[in-house]
C-alpha cells in the first residue's frame, strides 16, 4: 500500500536480469531518493514474452491493455506515484525489445484510459546501462514517453548512464553511480517542489482541447 502523504517514485527495470546492471543503477537512484525523503519502489518487467501494441484501442473501454500481463500489473499501481524512472540496458544501440513493447503498451493504454493530462506534472527520468555505447540514444528514446504526457524530466550532472557488462562492473563505475545519486536528489527536489506548489494553491496552466492533425488529405 502506497503512503500518499509521502512523495513516492516507481523505478522500472526493463532489463532481462532482476539484479543486473540496470537494477544496480536504479538501486543507486532509489537510495538517493530515500535519502531525500522520497519513497522508492523497483518494478521488474521480467522475462516472459511481451506482445507489442497492436493499436486495437480496446484500452479505451477496458481501462487497461487487452493483453493481460505485467503491463496491466504496472498500470494498476503507477497512477499513485509522483514520479517514474524508466531503466533499460542497451541492446543493439537502443532500449531492449521488451522495454519498447512494455513501455509502448503501458503509456499508450494509460493515456487512452486517463486522458491527455492524466500524468501531467508527474516527474519522469530515464536511465540506461551499457557495456560501451548506445546509451544516449536509449535515454532519448525513453524520454519521449514523458514528453508525450506533459511530464517534467529530471536530469543529473551528466547523462543518466552507467557502464559495465555485469552489476559488479557497474559497481566500479564511480562517475556513473554518482550521476545516479545526483539524479535521485534532483528528482526528489522536483517532486517536492511540485507538491508544495499544489499545496500553496498554484494552479496548473490551463489546457486547450487537443487538436489532432493528419498530414494526408
Amino acid at each position: 500500500m502506497i503512503d500518499a502523504s509521502r512523495p513516492n517514485v516507481i523505478l522500472v527495470n526493463a532489463g532481462p536480469h532482476a539484479h543486473g546492471c540496470t537494477d544496480r543503477a536504479l538501486c543507486e537512484v532509489a537510495a538517493a531518493l530515500e535519502d531525500n525523503g522520497v519513497a522508492a519502489d523497483i518494478f521488474w518487467v521480467g522475462t516472459k514474452p511481451l506482445a507489442s501494441c497492436t493499436a486495437c484501442k480496446r484500452c479505451d473501454k477496458l481501462g487497461k491493455c487487452v493483453f493481460d500481463d505485467r503491463v496491466n500489473e504496472f498500470n494498476a499501481i503507477v497512477r499513485d506515484y509522483d514520479g517514474i524512472v524508466l531503466g533499460s540496458p542497451v541492446h543493439f544501440g537502443a532500449a531492449t525489445g521488451a522495454a519498447t513493447a512494455f513501455f509502448d503498451r503501458a503509456f499508450y493504454s494509460l493515456r487512452r484510459s486517463m486522458g491527455d493530462d492524466g500524468f501531467r506534472m508527474k516527474v519522469g527520468a530515464a536511465v540506461a546501462s551499457c557495456r560501451r555505447a548506445g546509451n544516449t540514444a536509449t535515454i532519448d528514446q525513453l524520454n519521449r514517453y514523458f514528453q508525450l504526457l506533459q511530464m517534467p524530466i529530471a536530469t543529473s550532472r551528466y547523462w543518466n548512464i552507467v557502464h559495465g557488462a555485469t552489476a559488479e562492473e557497474v559497481e566500479r563505475d564511480a562517475e556513473g553511480l554518482q550521476a545516479m545519486r545526483f539524479l535521485g536528489a534532483n528528482m526528489a527536489f522536483l517532486i517536492k517542489a511540485i507538491r508544495a506548489a499544489r499545496e500553496a494553491g498554484i494552479e496548473l496552466p490551463a489546457q486547450e482541447p487537443t487538436a489532432y492533425t493528419n498530414f494526408i488529405r
